[in-house]
């Protein structure tokens, strides 16, 4: 063969590998993309918003939402049966007893974290606590890849108090705090003598310097923070924010809430999911009981009683409760001996949630405790596998990953798998 025919054999050949090659890389490139088309989401999840009711300071399961009476660690409290017969609760739950066939209980719940701080940051994360990170809560997963960034209502609302924040999903993922439940919440209007022209001159001002700071120093945290300006400003315009507001609300159905925060909290979560918003955390403080743990733990079950109740019958008169799912849960339990001040000090190696509505089973329990409630001998459920299940009943990956600002995939889960038993078969 002439080296004229070698040379075009050899072009030939190269002809061909680069084509392979770009066939190939474009086969690769299109499986990516829908890789990441659908790394963000589950398919067919039947929820499509979250309630969270956080019990503050770690409530006694013994005492709630599993007794174990006539043993020495049952303390005085009596079991009553319910409308599901799986399931007993504490005597001081009676309402909810009514309620049990559309609740599951999950009663093997166990974590390592005994601290107040690090277990409550567990149980909004999902992630043990580490100095490198900050991980964000579930809500600023939801609000992130299921709420409406240009919407006129917060998709992640906290009622009563700060949830954990948007952590490497930035401030604008974050919660909308409402300190005080049942009213539209303060500064939603301009200020006295503020109209709209001088306002918009303050908001120029205010996006002049935002673009002043980011240009000299590249902060990432500079959108974010205008993101959270601009929903703002929406939310003060938008007739949403009426949902706030439970003056419109019939006398009977506030009375069924309960006359309290938590109850009107949990109202006003029903009324937020209502106008659209994906995620709502509700909270009843005061569940440290290691002083007198039988007198405040019956005060705090009268608030929880009628809440929670009239919360999932609400949700399930609307049509809401296929499509939203409730948590009620604290950052773990109380110990099964009674201490000398008649009060459970923190134990999380046992420990109760319950879980409603968004395709969970209803009438369930899962797992179980030995006869003094100090171990799980059954159906043992971590807090990531919790966190999975929530996630993909929300209709997200629990695989999914974001990008930390050092270059770390950080999950939507821990390495969290769904627990498939919680979850009511089609």
């Amino acid at each position: 063969m002439s080296p004229h025919g070698d040379e075009a054999a050899l072009d030939r050949r190269r002809f061909l590998a680069a084509s392979a090659a770009s066939f190939f890389g474009l086969l690769v490139s299109q499986a990516l993309r829908t890789r990441d088309a659908h790394a963000d989401t589950a398919p067919a999840a039947p929820a499509t918003a979250c309630i969270v009711l956080w019990l503050n300071g770690g409530p006694s399961h013994l005492d709630t939402f599993d007794p174990k009476p006539g043993t020495p660690s049952g303390g005085p409290f009596k079991a009553i049966k319910t409308r599901a017969p799986s399931i007993q609760l504490s005597q001081h739950l009676p309402r909810l007893a009514e309620t049990a066939d559309k609740i599951a209980l999950v009663r093997g719940m166990s974590s390592r974290e005994g601290s107040h701080q690090r277990a409550r940051y567990l149980l909004h994360t999902g992630y043990a606590p580490n100095p490198t990170v900050v991980h964000p809560a579930l809500g600023a997963w939801v609000s992130s890849k299921l709420g409406d960034p240009n919407g006129d209502i917060p998709a992640f609302v906290s009622i009563g108090g700060p949830s954990a924040a948007g952590g490497i999903l930035g401030v604008q993922n974050g919660p909308f705090v409402v300190l005080q439940p049942g009213v539209v919440p303060e500064n939603a209007s301009h200020a006295p003598g503020v109209g709209d022209a001088r306002f918009a001159r303050r908001k120029a001002g205010l996006e002049m310097l935002e673009s002043r700071f980011a240009s000299e120093t590249g902060d990432t945290k500079v959108e974010g923070r205008e993101q959270v300006y601009a929903k703002a400003e929406r939310l003060m315009a938008s007739p949403h924010i009426q949902a706030f507001d439970l003056s419109d609300e019939p006398a009977a159905a506030r009375a069924a809430y309960g006359d309290s925060d938590f109850g009107r909290g949990c109202m006003t979560a029903r009324r937020l999911v209502e106008s659209g918003v994906k995620f709502v955390e509700v909270q009843l403080d005061g569940w440290d009981t290691h002083k007198d743990n039988f007198n405040r733990t019956t005060a705090l079950m009268g608030q929880l009683d009628p809440a929670v109740s009239a919360l999932i019958h609400d949700l399930d008169q609307r049509k809401l409760l296929g499509k939203t799912l409730l948590v009620c849960l604290g950052e773990f339990g109380r110990t099964p001996k009674i201490n000398g001040n008649e009060g459970r000090d923190h134990f999380p190696d046992a420990w109760s949630a319950l879980l409603a509505g968004g395709g969970m089973r209803g009438g369930y329990v899962h797992g179980q405790t030995n006869e003094d409630g100090s171990k799980v001998v059954s159906g043992s459920v971590t807090v990531p596998n919790l966190f999975a299940t929530a996630a993909t009943q929300l209709g997200l990956n629990p695989d999914a990953s974001a990008m930390s600002p050092i270059g770390r995939p950080i999950g939507v889960t821990d390495n969290g798998a769904p627990v498939k038993e919680l979850v009511a078969k089609a």
